[in-house]
């Protein structure tokens, strides 16, 4: 999958599919149907555990994934955004960790093969999630006390090997470090993920999403695009980006930033433009779309996709969009 994988960046602009959690609202989840049979009683509130329905409502997550492979998608995300033990303390599930990915995993790479089967001509992969978690390892959650640190990096290293494990045991063809707010979490992530490399003596196709929190144009943590670019530059990786946080517009000139400073290929995946007052994504796909036609028109990007607030019709306006396109020219082999 990793040659076909490098074919496909060569040749045309790869779609990444688009909210997980927007698509899931969709289905109107009760408590109870977020525990399922299993998990009914189970002693803390569940709902909101988005990972959790991977194991309670597998076929509303194939469904997700489904709709946006239909939509034009070639690679679908795992359901696995808080799947570390670090977040999943909040519920007191860390001992699920392996299972959620994995079965993630699965049922992401059961879809991918079928619409692969359909059309060989476009093989679907499937890029396994490892979000940020809720703690940062840079900077201290108690405002009166600067020094403190709610998780060390070796903390963070553990959780993401875990999680990076599963989700190659679950079929996935990509391990997507993504929404980073503090280069010191991805760091371990990353460093997680040469520890599995190592130890199987394998080659997993990586790709890096941070995120730019406002309009100063840095990342929580602090970092320009260009000094986030420098910091995980090191590794071998296969794509670096952005993700969430601003709309397509606002994330132009970032992209513009790492896409002129780098050989690797270029990811993007905003927000359906900016939240309104009530927290929700207006952008329609066409508006989407229109925004995006500058990353094309400008050669900016290897992989587009959509973050919150975008679905499968975003997806398909995207990857309608993307076909007249070349991709932004690799001047090296990808790792």
């Amino acid at each position: 999958m990793k040659e076909k994988l490098h074919q496909a960046l060569e040749e045309r602009i790869l779609i990444l599919d688009g909210a997980m959690g927007t698509m899931l609202q969709r289905y109107n989840f009760t408590e109870e149907d977020f525990r399922g049979e299993r998990f009914k009683d189970f002693h803390k509130p569940v709902k909101g555990n988005n990972d959790l329905l991977s194991l309670t409502q597998p076929k509303a997550i194939a469904e997700v994934h489904a709709k946006y492979f239909a939509a034009g998608a070639d690679i679908v995300e795992t359901n696995t955004f808080s799947g570390t033990t670090i977040a999943m303390a909040d519920y007191d599930m860390e001992d699920l960790v392996y299972e959620l990915n994995y079965e993630s995993a699965k049922i992401a790479k059961k879809v991918a093969d079928e619409f692969t089967q359909k059309e060989p001509h476009k093989p679907r992969f499937v890029a396994g999630a490892m979000g940020p978690t809720n703690k940062t390892a840079s900077l201290s959650p108690d405002v009166n006390d600067p020094g403190f640190r709610a998780i060390s990096f070796d903390e963070l290293r553990i959780a993401y090997k875990q999680q990076a494990e599963a989700l190659l045991d679950g079929g996935s063809d990509i391990l997507l470090v993504e929404t980073i707010f503090d280069t010191l979490n991805a760091k371990a992530a990353l460093f997680a993920i040469e520890e599995v490399k190592d130890e199987r003596g394998i080659e997993v196709p990586i790709m890096v999403s941070g995120t730019i929190t406002d309009a100063s144009g840095r990342t929580l943590s602090g970092q320009t695009a260009e000094a986030f670019l420098i910091s995980i530059s090191h590794i071998p990786i296969l794509s670096v980006g952005f993700n969430c946080a601003l709309g397509a517009k606002q994330l132009t000139p970032h992209l513009e930033v790492v896409a002129h400073r780098t050989p690797f290929a270029i990811s993007a995946y905003p927000n359906a433009g900016l939240p309104n007052a009530f927290g929700e994504y207006d952008e329609s796909p066409e508006q989407m779309a229109a925004q995006i036609k500058e990353y094309l028109d400008k050669k900016l990007i290897n992989i587009i996709g959509g973050c919150c607030g975008t679905t499968p019709p975003h997806i398909k306006a995207i990857a309608d969009l993307a076909k007249q396109y070349e991709p932004r020219p690799l001047t090296l082999p990808v790792a």
